[in-house]
């Protein structure tokens, strides 16, 4: 990577990762496009300090890769050490689909990998226990466009039933594991579980004693075409 810039350095991380524009720029807290116009457009001309940072922590880069003054103390590389700031964390990936249309049957969750990330990444991004993450795959296409079949998805076990509110879950029903968006009635406890798919109908006024809450998707990524 060296003598590319910083827009080339980030593109190729990304294609190498397999991570989506969109979910880079949900990791930096700014808007969906935001990843994608830096990396093609050259807008912003240049990342900002924070937003520079938690992507050179990611990828365990230098900062300097993507554009940090020249003599700028150098981050620790997060894959190098176990210090507090470079500890890793494996996460478990599931042979299981959580499907994104009427429901994926689920027997045995089967470990397929376990996917290592910087534990205070992860601690960020989610909050609560890293032990309780997990990562599954996205089925179908009822989560269009905000998750496509294929996506992975980081589910946080600790974000489950007593925290719910509106956002993405995985959730069980009758044994079928799906990913929908919940939208919580702000007069009691029970939601409407919506597919961002116009295609798909809502399911009102859902009771959360019928069904198991797995956990809050906290972040998404994909291959790019």
């Amino acid at each position: 990577m060296d003598g590319d810039n910083p827009q080339q350095v980030l593109e190729r991380l990304a294609r190498e990762r397999g991570d989506d524009y969109a979910a880079l720029s949900r990791l930096i807290g700014r808007n969906a496009a935001y990843i994608q116009q830096f990396i093609k457009r050259g807008t912003p001309r240049r990342l900002a300090e924070e937003d520079r940072r938690i992507l050179a922590e990611y990828y365990g880069i230098d900062e300097q890769l993507l554009g940090a003054p020249t003599g700028k103390a150098s981050r620790k590389n997060p894959f190098s050490d176990d210090s507090a700031a470079g500890k890793m964390v494996a996460v478990s990936h599931y042979a299981v689909n959580a499907s994104a249309g009427p429901g994926a049957l689920t027997g045995e969750e089967e470990e397929l990998s376990r996917i290592a990330f910087p534990e205070r990444w992860l601690r960020r991004l989610a909050g609560g226990d890293p032990a309780r993450l997990s990562i599954i795959t996205v089925s179908g296409d009822s989560m269009e466009p905000t998750l496509s079949d294929g996506d992975e998805i980081l589910v946080s076990g600790d974000d489950g039933a007593d925290r719910l509110r509106d956002g993405i879950y995985v959730l069980r029903v009758d044994n079928a594991l799906m990913v929908k968006r919940i939208a919580m009635n702000p007069a009691n406890r029970r939601f409407t579980i919506k597919s961002d798919n116009d295609g798909y109908p809502d399911w009102p006024d859902c009771d959360p004693d019928s069904l198991e809450v797995i956990g809050r998707v906290v972040w998404a990524g994909r291959r790019l075409a």
